[in-house]
């Protein structure tokens, strides 16, 4: 039941602090940041996989 708890007070905190427009501004500044290198690590990520796909075909 603790944990419940912890992830309620954590709702509550939240949503005291989505009614500030700085906050928000923040965050979505830090999303923007984070969504940036996230785009830059996927195609590397994508050839990973098509090099285990063509491996895994390889062997069968």
């Amino acid at each position: 039941m603790s944990l419940l708890a912890v992830i309620l007070n954590a709702f509550v905190i939240m949503s005291g602090l989505w009614q500030s427009p700085w906050l928000l501004l923040i965050v979505a500044a830090g999303a923007a940041y984070l969504g940036a290198k996230v785009v830059e690590v996927i195609p590397f990520t994508r050839r990973i996989i098509e090099r285990r796909e063509r491996a895994a075909d390889d062997l069968t």
